[in-house]
């Protein structure tokens, strides 16, 4: 008895796996379709700023259509002419430095949008024309449908 249990229960599972990598295969295909991705970046840490891009950047590598919103100490990425100081990459790698907005602007020549929360510029001393080419103000409205939307991945940083 003991034993049939323990095939009966083998086969189920074998069957349950097989029809979940059915239908995990079946998502994976839609999931190319629309691979979307919101990447919120709020952090004054440089470390954090540079690894919020360096995995923006595997995401994008990897298929992904970004979205990067960047508030408070972070919408400085956004301004024409800011500098932040280099950040030594791994071993290895082809550039021994690289910086957050060095790296937020190839994702931009590579087609990510980002935008700066809604709230920064009227709480800096920078206005619209002080952004980067190419870098908006989010409105709420639609932040809010993406950060609802399930099948669009919210990262925050």
């Amino acid at each position: 008895m003991k034993k049939m249990l323990c095939v009966s229960l083998a086969a189920a599972a074998v069957g349950l796996s097989g029809a979940a990598l059915a239908d995990s295969h079946g998502a994976d295909d839609h999931a190319h379709d629309a691979d979307k991705a919101l990447v919120i970046l709020t952090s004054d840490s440089l470390q954090t700023q540079g690894m919020a891009m360096i995995l923006s950047n595997a995401m994008q590598q990897q298929g992904t259509e970004l979205q990067i919103l960047l508030c408070d100490a972070a919408g400085d990425l956004a301004v024409e002419g800011y500098s932040s100081e280099g950040i030594n990459t791994p071993p290895g790698h082809p550039m021994e430095q690289v910086t957050p907005e060095g790296i937020m602007q190839m994702l931009m020549g590579e087609g990510a949008s980002v935008d700066v929360c809604a709230i920064y510029l009227p709480n800096s001393d920078h206005g619209e024309d002080d952004l980067r080419e190419g870098v908006g103000v989010a409105a709420p409205g639609p932040m809010a449908e993406m950060m609802r939307d399930p099948k669009i991945p919210v990262y925050s940083f």
